[in-house]
């Protein structure tokens, strides 16, 4: 994760917690309000969701695990049509 964010700095909350907390809400569909407390607050994980979102973190780790799984998989990391 440290390649995509920035985990130098010293936080209350760890990244991974907040990206935990994030998929929480995605796969349980709850709102963000009415996230467990077990999760860093709400509004710090909305926050990130919304910071995350705008500058395309999530479009970029997709891109890169898909490369990594088709790689593994013997193939080349982008698709070619031959």
């Amino acid at each position: 994760m440290s390649k995509f964010l920035d985990t130098a700095r010293s936080r209350k909350y760890e990244a991974r917690e907040i990206v935990n907390a994030i998929l929480y809400v995605v796969k349980s569909g709850c709102q963000w309000r009415m996230l467990p407390g077990d999760f860093a607050p709400w509004k710090l994980v909305y926050y990130y969701f919304d910071t995350w979102k705008k500058n395309e973190i999530f479009e970029l780790i997709h891109s890169c695990l898909v490369e990594e799984t088709r790689v593994k998989c013997g193939k080349k990391e982008q698709p070619t049509v031959e």
